[in-house]
């Protein structure tokens, strides 16, 4: 990958398997759109726009410290996913998975704001997850510009009721953010080592959490962590286990099941 910067756009080209527009736009993540072409996506505190060229990517409105040290990581940039995808293609099925959207990468989000964003995921729609998502940084996030807010931090929701979050339209979901930021303020869980733990452990400490199952767990790990262990599995995860891999999952993904995942997902999700 070869950057260059101009002014406060910061130009990256050789981006090998990268695409920008299905890593955000693949249910991963939910403050992101795609107006015209162009990305929009407040991540934490950061907010940014994302341009493709015929070779590449200009990140608009950053600078060569915030790309190095947060969008570079946020993206898995250093990651070599070419490799990745090379060993899932022995694979008949991935093989097709990656080929048709080669680019998907895992997105290092914020374990919080990953925790939070899937907790109000369930038995939800996307445009709907991205509303309440919306609201809850206007109400307790800081203005990060004149349109943009970041997201809250669990340590500035202490103290938060349901009642405090009917504003959300959150529904029954309020109530396990409410557990969720209870735990963690009172140090119950600790996210930070949560990184190192067994991954059987992990899942089973953030399951401590009201509301939180087994799916909500490991989107959390894959997403928040960087857990590629992690594999979560929905509707459309069981549909491709039940009619491509009854008996589990290849060796070739050993490892990396999340990033599997997140292949398979997207090209059974867009084949009918």
């Amino acid at each position: 990958m070869k950057t260059e910067i101009k002014g406060n756009d910061i130009i990256i080209t050789q981006a090998e398997c990268f695409s920008a527009e299905i890593s955000c736009m693949c249910g991963q993540a939910f403050r992101w759109k795609n107006e015209n072409g162009v990305l929009h996506g407040i991540a934490g505190n950061k907010s940014i726009d994302i341009e493709k060229t015929e070779n590449g990517y200009i990140f608009r409105n950053t600078d060569e410290n915030t790309f190095n040290t947060f969008w570079r990581k946020y993206f898995d940039l250093d990651r070599d996913y070419a490799k990745i995808c090379a060993l899932l293609s022995t694979d008949e099925n991935l093989k097709q998975a990656c080929e048709q959207y080669y680019g998907i990468r895992i997105l290092k989000q914020d374990p919080w704001e990953a925790l939070c964003s899937f907790i109000i995921s369930q038995n939800n729609n996307i445009p709907r997850i991205s509303g309440i998502i919306s609201r809850l940084c206007e109400l307790y996030g800081e203005q990060i510009n004149e349109t943009h807010y970041s997201f809250p931090s669990y340590e500035r929701l202490k103290g938060v009721t349901v009642e405090d979050l009917a504003p959300l339209r959150s529904g029954f979901r309020a109530k396990y953010i409410v557990d969720a930021v209870d735990r963690l303020v009172n140090g119950e869980i600790v996210l930070d080592e949560i990184y190192d733990m067994p991954i059987e452990q992990a899942r089973l400490t953030l399951m401590k959490i009201k509301g939180v199952g087994a799916k909500v767990a490991e989107c959390t790990l894959l997403y928040g962590f960087g857990r590629t262990e992690a594999f979560p599995v929905d509707v459309w995860v069981k549909r491709i286990m039940a009619e491509l891999y009854p008996d589990g999952l290849p060796v070739c993904t050993d490892g990396v099941q999340g990033i599997a995942q997140q292949y398979l997902f997207h090209w059974r999700r867009n084949k009918e």
